[in-house]
């Protein structure tokens, strides 16, 4: 009998679309501006994908789980996943003392792995529990639900974990340790990027599914190319009826300086010509935008060093929505060539399967290195 634990912070990932850059301390304010729940869906959108690639390899399997918002209450129905069995009803409230109480009721149930949905700040709560209850030990895997998720023991996907933990049931797959990160919610909503590292974490050894933690590229000498970079975007995209969309990250953040724009240091901006006509915009504002412009638009996007993820870490306001608004085709990575050593594919994930699949038909996208100077990378969507 394999024993799996199951928990859903129901609140993560509930501030992305808004702009709100995490959720820590905003769901109510989230919930509050009409957002809707992310995490208990990918959760279930996981066990659907878990039962089809299962089929029948469904004995002996035993899931035990929190009855209610931070459980039960995402199981997909009519899917078989094995046996499920709850330990306690969780409150409505989805605190990190909550998070404790969830896993230690786990624990006590002799659990093998914990399966759960959240992002970095559910997984440093949930390892604290870990190490408190001396199970430090206790392999996990993290459903992506967050709107930042830097720590290594996440699946790249909802179908991605569903992949992890079907090939680690059967033995395919061994053990490793990997980091546990966090951002620091606060500061980064005034603008700084401050990444810790706060633990370690076992889970299942996938380069082709576990997303792995992300590195902080420290580059010095760069000056020259970041200027080449600005430089070929004023000359062939920036445009006197062109609508640009700036993407977060230090290396955007510098060309929009460079040409003489005022960007988000950690947000989503829209220029047109040379007037920045939108400053930290979430999903409906980039909407807003977009259906009163009728020329031609240009996304710029940086992937993340280490991990590599162009869409579905960091940018939730690029909802479904705005990406297809845009135009997949209209999309450019800008990546350092320091940066570019730790990228060997873009990783894509949207949360629309058939825009995943879009994606995934383009196979290869073009990312801009220097001044004229182009590489295509492939696409990966897990």
């Amino acid at each position: 009998m394999v024993r799996l634990g199951l928990l859903v912070n129901p609140d993560a990932g509930l501030g992305g679309r808004l702009g709100l850059k995490g959720s820590d301390g905003q769901a109510e304010l989230a919930r509050s501006k009409g957002a809707e729940d992310r995490s208990g869906p990918r959760m279930r959108l996981m066990l659907e994908y878990f039962s089809k690639l299962r089929r029948s390899g469904f004995e002996g399997i035993e899931w035990v789980s929190s009855e209610g918002r931070m459980g039960t209450d995402w199981l997909p129905e009519g899917a078989t996943i094995g046996s499920v069995r709850t330990t306690h009803s969780s409150s409505g409230s989805t605190s990190a003392d909550d998070t404790a109480a969830a896993v230690g009721a786990l624990l006590k149930e002799g659990i093998d792995l914990l399966v759960y949905a959240g992002g970095d700040g559910t997984t440093r709560d949930i390892v604290a529990a870990l190490d408190s209850a001396g199970s430090p030990d206790t392999p996990v895997i993290g459903v992506p639900t967050g709107v930042k998720m830097h720590s290594g023991c996440f699946a790249a996907s909802p179908k991605a974990a569903a992949e992890v933990l079907s090939a680690w049931l059967d033995g395919d797959l061994l053990l490793a340790s990997t980091e546990v990160l966090d951002l620091d919610e606060e500061r980064y909503r005034q603008g700084e990027w401050v990444v810790q590292l706060y633990a370690e974490a076992m889970t299942p050894a996938s380069p082709r599914w576990m997303q792995g933690s992300k590195q902080r590229i420290e580059a010095s000498g760069e000056e020259d190319t970041t200027e080449g970079l600005a430089d070929h975007i004023r000359e062939l995209v920036i445009s006197e009826d062109g609508l640009v969309i700036w993407g977060s990250g230090g290396t955007l953040r510098a060309i929009a300086e460079m040409n003489g724009f005022q960007p988000t240091n950690l947000g989503i901006d829209a220029t047109l010509g040379n007037e920045q006509v939108g400053t930290d915009l979430d999903e409906t504002g980039l909407l807003e935008i977009l259906s009163s412009h009728t020329g031609p638009v240009t996304l710029l996007l940086s992937p993340m060093g280490g991990q590599g993820f162009l869409i579905g870490r960091g940018n939730l306001q690029l909802s479904p929505e705005v990406l297809r608004a845009i135009g997949i085709d209209n999309i450019l990575g800008v990546v350092t060539p320091a940066k570019l050593l730790t990228v060997r594919r873009l990783r894509i994930e949207t949360g629309d399967a058939n825009l995943d699949a879009e994606f995934a038909a383009k196979r290869y996208m073009k990312v801009l290195q220097g001044y004229r100077t182009t590489r295509v990378l492939p696409v990966a969507v897990d």
